[in-house]
């Protein structure tokens, strides 16, 4: 299986509310581009306790669901940019749903594994000017996910990505989003056991489980 790649976007650090600092607003990248253990050649982190580093590498938040946002929020001026949430690509035709934990992809000649659905913060609702969102995307699961780079590479706008290894049979970004953060039920101390031995999992993200088990 294989999808076409739009545009690949990196951001780089600036002002965003107050003091603090963002590279949230990902724009799109001309020509090709290196990726590295970290991300993308001259993408930035404002926040590196919190975002970046090898487990979130590259970040896909699916260009599909800006569809989803322009129903939720209204024809927001930064729906048309396909790095509008932060993402590093922008691909259609696949979600949180189709993507197994540990799945590896090629990305133009990198290779790429997913490895976590990501945890949305207050800085969607400032980016967009709207309050709510954080709370749309813990019902609906629109996440997105990120992955780690484990060859190293270059990719551009017109590649493919395409899936070389299938991952963890029933893990999917949504089924690990929904029960680390889903607001359905509350979530099952054995289930959360479970999913922090997965061995593909980012090792932060492991941390947390561990320490919200032992809280």
């Amino acid at each position: 299986m294989s999808w076409s790649v739009e545009a690949l976007c990196a951001g780089r650090k600036q002002s965003f509310r107050g003091n603090s600092l963002s590279a949230i607003a990902k724009l799109v990248i001309d020509g090709p581009v290196a990726i590295t253990r970290v991300g993308l050649a001259g993408d930035e982190q404002a926040d590196p306790v919190h975002h970046g580093g090898p487990d979130m590498a590259v970040h896909l938040y699916p260009r599909d669901h800006h569809a989803f946002w322009r129903d939720e929020i209204g024809d927001h001026e930064r729906l048309d940019n396909p790095g509008a949430f932060g993402s590093n690509l922008a691909v259609r035709g696949i979600c949180e749903g189709d993507v197994l934990l540990g799945s590896r992809y090629r990305l133009g000649s990198a290779l790429i594994e997913a490895c976590q659905p990501r945890q949305p913060c207050w800085k969607i609702e400032h980016r967009f000017g709207t309050s709510g969102m954080v709370k749309a995307i813990l019902a609906s699961g629109r996440c997105g996910w990120f992955y780690r780079v484990i060859e190293e590479g270059t990719a551009q706008a017109g590649d493919t990505l395409e899936l070389e290894q299938e991952g963890l049979p029933g893990w999917t970004m949504a089924r690990l989003f929904e029960a680390l953060w889903g607001t359905s039920e509350p979530t099952d101390p054995d289930l959360l056991r479970e999913i922090a031995q997965l061995p593909p999992l980012a090792d932060k993200l492991r941390g947390k489980i561990m320490a919200r088990l032992d809280a």
